[in-house]
């Protein structure tokens, strides 16, 4: 297990009850995403996939921002370069990942633990890319949302050509990719990007952290680990006979784990299991 970032700038967390909080961390610029913040978010991400003290993560904004997207200085040095810069360092921490899940935000979709983007505010173009290749959404009613990048003369970023039509339908997706035009939460409540959208951004971390609290209660470590990679697995291929093939030798290896015993023993005994 990488060991805990130190000095952080950009990104802070915390654990509490199995749950980690990650908050993006500068709110005198709305949480506009930098080098710094990419480098921190993937250490942090990194050290807290295999703690044994951690069943789930919660990513969030401090302040009444989730994340604008990127910071207008950064910005304004892609232009003088010509081309872009993560501004990771050489050798960045490498979180999650796997068979061609290697890259941002690509990578959360191959992590141990689930990952639950509760959007406390504003959530543009980077800030957007990472909420959506979160596992679940909630999401403050009035938060305005956009990709921003087509209004800044660029292509879809970060694979939200990829996710995004996945998450609301190849129409709808177009609609946000191709307009760049702002939306808020509520009126995208029906649309499957959220599974809850709550009246303000307390309610959205409040409501977040208690489906992270409620798993760690109720559900089996490695029972989600496992479905977790079922997921990513499986939206990777187009083979329902190779999905249902792999969950039978996955079954099969379950039943003989403590886990899976003492899933068995709880609902035999009508008790809470101990995991």
């Amino acid at each position: 297990m990488p060991p805990a970032p130190t000095d952080l700038r950009a990104v802070r967390f915390e654990v509490d009850d199995r749950v980690a909080t990650v908050w993006l961390d500068r709110p005198h610029r709305s949480n506009a995403w930098t080098g710094t913040m990419h480098a921190e978010y993937r250490a942090v991400m990194a050290h807290l996939e295999h703690r044994d003290d951690v069943r789930a993560v919660v990513v969030t904004g401090t302040g009444a921002a989730f994340c604008v997207g990127g910071d207008s200085t950064a910005l304004e040095a892609h232009v003088e370069r010509g081309s872009y810069d993560t501004g990771l360092p050489p050798d960045p921490a490498r979180p999650g990942g796997g068979d061609r899940l290697d890259a941002d935000f690509a990578w959360q979709l191959g992590y141990r633990l689930p990952i639950i983007a509760a959007v406390n505010g504003a959530c543009a173009g980077v800030g957007l890319a990472l909420a959506l290749f979160c596992d679940l959404r909630f999401a403050a009613g009035p938060a305005k949302l956009t990709t921003a990048a087509p209004k800044l003369g660029l292509p879809a970023e970060y694979g939200m050509s990829w996710i995004l039509p996945r998450l609301v339908g190849a129409t709808r997706a177009a609609d946000l990719l191709l307009s760049g035009r702002i939306v808020t939460a509520a009126e995208t409540a029906d649309w499957g990007l959220w599974n809850e959208v709550t009246p303000n951004g307390v309610s959205a971390i409040a409501a977040a952290t208690a489906w992270a609290r409620n798993l760690a209660a109720t559900t089996g470590p490695a029972a989600v680990a496992t479905t977790k990679q079922q997921l990513a697995a499986d939206l990777l291929r187009h083979d329902p006979a190779a999905s249902v093939d792999d969950s039978l030798h996955l079954m099969n290896e379950a039943m003989g784990t403590e886990e899976y015993r003492e899933g068995i023993a709880a609902f035999v005994e009508r008790r809470p299991p101990r995991f």
